[in-house]
């Protein structure tokens, strides 16, 4: 019998887009797509049907309602049907085309040929059900500000290693590595998220030795690096990386840098905070809609 999947569909106000799509992604789902309707915007995600049942559903829905009432913002409307696992696995796939990022970037499609961009650099992409196509907020942020550390002398080889903690598909590591750094260590506690970096790597090009990825959290990069990083990159969610800050200094030297971002704008305060507690300066808050992305450096 072949496995079923919810697929959830959502049009909304695009005000709300991005708060919708990260109740999807702390709601479970695996996989999404956007794309303009009108006036409004189409978001659809994916969820094992085991992991859901319609009572959780129909919740789901009604947090939708309730976030656009709070804001006075027209009631999003929600529909979701089950597909089989073959029509999941390709159906999103139609909706991604390849999409410019920063001054820099053109995160492309693995399955689609790059248009002919000689003045951005191409990242090849297969995000399988990881998490980080480049489409929402908080992965552009992190690649701008990725960009804007590095690109100065984009592609030449860098003294630069950085630690990516919660690689999903590894765009962001990749995304370092081809401006230039020397080597990422990447981390994730969904083994099929370390299987979706890996093969990016190898999309791009970039052996194993440059971009180590494994699976687990910053202990596990506790454990494995023989010396600090230079930057820290670090795209979850709020409450997870308040409980990461702390820990962070084991990893780190005087000088090391870092991007962190998943945080919607009513938590930065929470994160900032903790982040000062713990002897790193917020350098630069860049924001876009509801999230925000920290620029941070170790305070001198």
């Amino acid at each position: 019998m072949a496995n079923h999947w919810w697929e959830i569909q959502v049009l909304c106000d695009p005000t709300l887009e991005d708060l919708i799509f990260w109740r999807l992604q702390t709601f479970g789902c695996q996989g999404t797509s956007s794309e303009t309707k009108g006036t409004s915007r189409f978001v659809q995600a994916y969820l094992p049907q085991e992991a859901a049942q319609l009572l959780d559903l129909a919740a789901l829905s009604l947090a939708f309602r309730q976030d656009a009432i709070s804001v006075s913002l027209p009631v999003p409307g929600v529909h979701w049907h089950l597909i089989d696992e073959e029509d999941w696995a390709s159906g999103w796939k139609k909706y991604w085309q390849p999409q410019p990022i920063g001054d820099c970037f053109l995160v492309c499609p693995a399955w689609l040929s790059p248009p002919e961009a000689p003045e951005r650099t191409i990242l090849h992409l297969d995000p399988g059900v990881a998490f980080g196509t480049g489409d929402h907020a908080t992965t552009q942020l992190c690649l701008e500000s990725l960009e804007m550390r590095l690109a100065l002398n984009s592609g030449e080889k860098q003294n630069i290693t950085l630690a990516d903690i919660g690689c999903g598909s590894g765009i962001l590591s990749i995304g370092a590595l081809l401006l230039g750094a020397e080597r990422a260590y990447a981390v994730d506690t969904d083994p099929l998220a370390v299987r979706s970096t890996a093969a990016n790597a190898k999309l791009n090009e970039i052996d194993g030795d440059r971009l180590r990825v494994s699976q687990g959290s910053i202990d596990r990069l506790i454990e494995t690096l023989a010396e600090p990083v230079d930057g820290i990159v670090c795209n979850i969610l709020a409450e997870v990386i308040i409980d990461l800050i702390p820990h962070f200094e084991a990893i780190s030297k005087p000088t090391t840098w870092g991007v962190i971002s998943g945080v919607l704008l009513d938590q930065a305060k929470a994160v900032a905070d903790t982040l000062e507690q713990q002897g790193w300066m917020v350098a630069t808050l860049w924001r876009r809609k509801e999230w925000c992305c920290f620029n941070i450096r170790r305070e001198q």
